[in-house]
């Protein structure tokens, strides 16, 4: 068990505060620009207000990026890497994408790179870039994601022929802490080519911008200390401290300020030539007098000029340290290194003791994936909506986006979704992420989930901020499930589990739950709406963005969404109630209101009001138009599915330890016999289990025939979220408007939602992993007793947690090697990850194709498709 290991022991040192092992991490965005929290334009248009082009010469107000970076946990202090291949019209300094206007299927990052290791503290990280060594093809990219319409594919690096005969360097990027402050790095560069090329590199230090915006005490400065022999600068930061920055000795040393160029980005006057851009213009123009002119500022690097043999590798060493060293590079450097791969290895290890090698593989890139997507994030809303003493924005903005959202204050390390793609924070991302970091950092897990309830995130009347493009958008209510997963987690590796995190999130959780009430359910019917909920574009309209027809659309997803919250809820005060009886009242609340919502969703089928379709054996999102006509929006998708992840196994021992519970939902259940309601209760007996679920166990029946169905939902790698059976696309005319919808395995021809997410088909792990957890719920109840045909219509008879472990297995074959040696992920590049340097790495994408399980959408979506690590423990359990 991870107990017992180096890495973990760091941890419990961290955690107890006995040392601060996470003041440092890959806590360095990969993409600053092009957000939210830049945009000071009138319009919200964050991507054209600050693009690309402008990222290497304009200072960031709200954070930092760069490539295979680290920073201290407020971004004070950053370390990145930069190259130049000689060729290349610019330093690579960031990762490249498109923006989502310029993209066929909105943004995308075009850009190969790998997280291949990570721990928790972040005691060893380990990361692949792949660079060209031919001119980076930054007009190709552009101009032929926009030739292409939504019918055709991305138009990604791979495909521009630039990795042709191995014409590339393999970066890698190491990171060891010898101590909490003592980070030891090591930057390895190897020539795949059949030729020797040349490379620059730059690693970079840099101290992020305050004193433009803000104003500091004392403008903190680095300089340059000790002979050409043994050189070094130090940094003196009022903030972070001072430190100490060692290197191996390069060609030159360069330095300069992290400013903006006025007279680059906003045709003004510089007050002087040392800005961001420096070293960009000195590397290209073959110019470092400037460079090299001076010997401190506040963005500085060396300049190693490599020319590297064919198939050589060559390593530089760095050091940053607090301390002052003679010997930065002596025989322990290479030791601590040694060490910390090897603690690496056992801690993955204790954590995966039952996978195969193959698996344990799969699950350490995902570990990585997650871990080197902890980002800083920095957003105060009231400072941006008013602006710094040096600036004024515009007055549009107050009115704009996020405005309402005055008392949101982040300034923390948040799990992102991925770091360059959406390097921000998603409310129900974050919930399914913490899930996975549970197996590797149960603490981090619980704070994280913590966080959002806090003041400066949820905000007065009870709403969880979304995502930073729209807070006020809905986002699922995930966080009780969560919450429930993290502690089952700790309780079952521990034999403990944490009642005191429990009640934290329920008291405020209860806030939350009151908000969805009194805002998403407009006729006060305990059926609820939300608009997207997450799910984007699975409606045949954006059901964010006004309902056709001035109507309300009682939404099957909400409703499931709120029916599972209430269970959640159940389920925490039980546990809760073990401990401290006093709970006990809050477990018939959430009772009574689970049996309301799920009463109004089954309403009686011969009730023509019912979301229910008695024919077609399937629940149907319902419009009701202003004249109080409705009509079922009949697409066979997850959202009609949902209603069967509303369910609770409640043990009889619990109810055994609460009198005064039992007898309230007894009282419940005869009552609601004698008026004759409906029942949520199908079989009760006082001595045994009780099943709680949304939906009867005949319609979970018929619900689960079409799950199982391969020409419906079924695919060979999950569970679709559109049913196949759209193949022949559903009309529908509201208010003498048509709309349609259409399965679409991969990438969406719809620009609804930017464009570049789609739940018309492909295969999402959270919403399986979500079913797969509702299976296992009934399998707890009905045991071995309750068998389903699987596939549907086949003669294999499984129980429910068999089905729940095939599902998982076809998740997890999306990752792994097939009998032809290919990995149904890479199915559009499979030739090229079949070369010895491709095909051990993998990337976890935001969702995968439908039909044959390839990645789509964002490339290094690890947050939620990290889940594939839980089901690999799962079942192997």
């Amino acid at each position: 068990m991870s107990e017992n290991t180096k890495e973990q022991q760091r941890l419990d040192e961290h955690y107890s505060k006995k040392k601060d092992w996470l003041k440092w991490g890959p806590y360095l965005s990969e993409r600053q620009w092009g957000t939210v929290r830049e945009d000071y334009s009138p319009n919200g248009d964050a991507w054209a207000y600050f693009p690309h082009d402008q990222s290497r010469s304009r200072t960031y107000r709200w954070g930092e990026d760069g490539l295979a970076g680290i920073s201290d946990r407020y971004c004070n202090l950053c370390f990145s890497v930069a190259l130049w291949n000689g060729k290349d019209p610019i330093l690579k300094e960031r990762l490249f994408g498109l923006t989502g206007p310029q993209g066929n299927h909105g943004e995308d990052v075009k850009e190969l790179y790998y997280y291949l290791e990570n721990t928790p503290s972040h005691s060893y990280m380990k990361q692949l870039y792949k660079y060209p060594q031919n001119e980076f093809p930054y007009e190709q990219l552009l101009e032929n994601n926009q030739k292409r319409s939504k019918e055709d594919t991305e138009y990604e690096l791979l495909d521009t022929g630039i990795f042709d005969n191995n014409a590339y360097f393999d970066v890698y990027t190491e990171y060891a802490k010898a101590d909490g402050e003592d980070i030891l790095i090591k930057i390895s560069i190897s020539n795949r080519a059949p030729n020797a090329a040349p490379v620059a590199l730059l690693p970079t230090l840099w101290i992020r911008n305050f004193w433009s915006f803000t104003g500091m005490p004392e403008k903190p400065v680095i300089k340059k200390q000790g002979e050409k022999e043994s050189p070094h600068v130090s940094v003196d930061h009022a903030y972070v401290g001072k430190y100490n920055l060692y290197f191996d000795t390069p060609n030159r040393l360069l330095f300069t300020q992290n400013e903006t160029n006025m007279e680059r980005v906003f045709d003004g006057t510089n007050d002087h030539p040392f800005k961001k851009d420096l070293f960009n213009e000195a590397v290209v123009n073959g110019d470092y007098s400037l460079a090299e002119k001076n010997t401190e500022g506040t963005k500085f690097a060396p300049l190693y000029e490599l020319n590297i043999e064919a198939g050589e590798t060559k390593t530089i060493r760095l050091r940053l340290t607090p301390e002052t060293l003679g010997s930065p590079f002596d025989q322990s450097f290479d030791s601590v290194f040694s060490e910390r791969m090897k603690e690496s290895r056992s801690f993955l290890e204790s954590l995966t003791e039952n996978s195969s090698e193959e698996q344990r593989e799969i699950q350490k890139q995902a570990f990585a994936g997650l871990l080197w997507t902890k980002q800083y994030y920095n957003y105060d809303v009231e400072q941006w909506l008013k602006g710094d003493p040096n600036t004024s924005p515009p007055q549009e903005r107050l009115h704009g986006r996020n405005s309402n959202w005055t008392t949101l204050r982040n300034h923390d390390i948040l799990s992102m979704p991925d770091a360059w793609e959406y390097p921000w924070f998603a409310a129900w991302d974050s919930a399914f992420h913490c899930v996975t970091f549970s197996m590797v950092d149960h603490q981090f897990a619980k704070k994280q989930l913590l966080l959002f309830t806090k003041e400066w995130y949820m905000a007065a009347n009870g709403q969880i901020p979304a995502y930073e493009w729209n807070f006020s958008d809905v986002n699922p209510p995930v966080q009780a499930w969560a919450a429930l997963q993290i502690y089952q987690m700790e309780q079952r590796k521990t034999g403990k589990g944490d009642i005191k995190f429990l009640k934290r999130m329920f008291n405020k959780l209860a806030l939350n739950f009151t908000w969805w009430v009194n805002r998403e359910d407009s006729l006060n019917n305990n059926v609820f709406e939300g608009g997207f909920l997450g799910l984007d574009n699975i409606g045949v309209f954006d059901r964010s963005n006004g309902i056709p027809g001035g109507g309300i659309l009682e939404q099957v997803d909400g409703t499931s969404w709120m029916a599972l919250y209430c269970l959640n809820m159940l389920e925490i005060a039980l546990e809760i109630s073990m401990d401290d009886d006093t709970f006990e009242d809050m477990c018939l609340k959430y009772f009574g209101h689970f049996v309301f919502i799920a009463e109004a969703l089954n309403k009686i089928s011969e009730d023509s009001s019912s979301s229910w379709d008695e024919q077609e054996g399937f629940f149907y999102d319902k419009l009701i138009l202003p004249n109080g006509q409705s009509q079922l929006i009949k697409v066979r998708s997850i959202s009609g599915l949902l209603s069967m992840t509303g369910v609770l196994n409640i043990r009889k021992e619990h109810l055994s330890k609460l009198p005064r519970f039992k007898s309230s939902m007894e009282w419940y259940r005869r009552y609601r016999m004698d008026t004759q309601k409906y029942q949520v209760m199908e079989e009760y007996a006082t001595d045994k289990d009780v099943l709680l679920s949304l939906v009867p166990l005949e319609r979970m029946k018929i619900l689960l025939q079409s799950l199982l169905n391969e020409t419906e939902f079924l695919g060979d790698h999950g569970i679709r979220s559109l049913s196949k059976a759209h193949e022949n696309p559903y009309n529908i005319e509201i208010d003498g408007i048509s709309y349609c919808i259409e399965y679409e395995p991969a990438e969406s021809t719809t620009d609804m939602f930017g464009g570049n997410s789609n739940w018309r088909g492909p295969i999402w792990f959270p919403m399986n992993y979500l079913f797969i957890s509702t299976l296992k719920e009934y399998h707890n109840y009905f045991g071995d007793e309750v068998k389903f045909s699987y596939p549907s219509g086949s003669d294999n008879q499984l129980n429910l947690k068999e089905i729940a472990f095939e599902i998982s297995k076809r998740l997890i074959g999306i990752f792994k090697v097939d009998e032809n040696g290919h990995r149904p992920v890479n199915a559009l590049y499979r030739e090229q990850y079949t070369d010895e340097h491709f095909k051990e790495l993998i990337l976890f994408y935001e969702y995968f194709d439908g039909n044959n399980g390839r990645g789509v959408g964002a490339s290094h979506q690890t947050g939620w498709t990290a889940l594939v690590a839980n089901l690999i423990e799962e079942i192997n359990r």
